[in-house]
């Protein structure tokens, strides 16, 4: 089987979730051809998927020292790189950007790297580009927003959040964010709304379940901060017990102690975590 067509039956398995089938014939394909940066690189993809990061690692660097000039692979590289602070992975999505600077994902990931490292000037003008390449990818809408709201332009990041939740609205993490910078702003009501749609959309997210809740009282929405704060006991571990009796106290307190809690957690550093949650 040529690499090609082992690359397109290895994509289509982790397309379907199946990353242990994946990983297994990409590390076949690499018995007969062990430098080939394609298969190292996306093997890397499906092992980061696995949980198994220090083998990502390991094949991503492989990967990159076949001085591959695909700007995809490199894309992919260069994020995978960055997934673990490695120095060498603005290297790559930079060479990945100006190789392939019609490609989405190429501008993507480099904007994307750039605005989480702080370099909001370029990241802008990559993600900008993005959008103009792929105005109707989610992500692309999300990725500026998150480098606006990085930036601390908040007002300016609403419209590519909200632009993102509208084009994907089964996304439940980019609405969670979006609620939060509307919280940030204060915009309570919009930030129920959009807190308690993330959470419904991600029910495991114990976090998102609190702000939700604590958003929903702060907006005076009593019924609904009871409802979000029971789907997060649902879900809560031993050590969200604090957090969950601070929500239980606050609601009970009224709107104002549910304001100042949600503050609190913002400030804390909740919503730069997330933003900074790479793609």
């Amino acid at each position: 089987m040529n690499v090609e067509t082992l690359l397109r039956e290895a994509v289509a398995l982790g397309e379907e979730d199946d990353w242990e089938g994946m990983a297994k014939a990409l590390m076949e394909g690499l018995d007969a051809n062990p430098e080939d940066p394609s298969l190292l690189c996306w093997l890397g993809v499906a092992e980061r998927e696995l949980g198994l990061p220090g083998s990502a690692y390991d094949h991503f660097k492989e990967a990159l020292a076949q001085s591959p000039e695909d700007p995809f692979i490199l894309a992919t590289v260069g994020n995978g790189l960055a997934q673990f602070d490695d120095p060498d992975a603005e290297a790559a999505l930079r060479s990945a950007s100006l190789l392939g600077p019609d490609i989405p994902s190429t501008r993507l990931l480099f904007g994307a790297y750039l605005a989480r490292e702080g370099l909001f000037e370029e990241a802008l003008r990559e993600l900008t580009a993005a959008v103009e390449l792929a105005p109707d990818d989610p992500l692309v809408s999300y990725e500026l927003g998150v480098a606006l709201a990085l930036q601390g332009r908040f007002e300016a990041a609403l419209d590519a959040l909200a632009r993102s939740t509208d084009l994907d609205q089964s996304d439940g993490w980019s609405q969670v964010v979006l609620g939060m910078v509307e919280a940030e702003l204060g915009r309570m009501e919009d930030a129920a709304r959009d807190l308690s749609s993330g959470a419904r959309l991600s029910p495991h997210d114990v976090e998102a379940q609190f702000l939700a809740a604590l958003a929903a009282s702060a907006s005076g929405y009593e019924d609904l901060a009871y409802e979000m704060m029971e789907r997060g006991r649902q879900v809560a571990q031993a050590g969200d017990l604090p957090i969950l009796e601070a929500v239980e106290g606050s609601i009970e307190d009224g709107a104002a102690a549910s304001k100042a809690l949600l503050a609190q957690d913002l400030l804390s550093g909740a919503l730069r975590e997330r933003l900074m949650n790479r793609p």
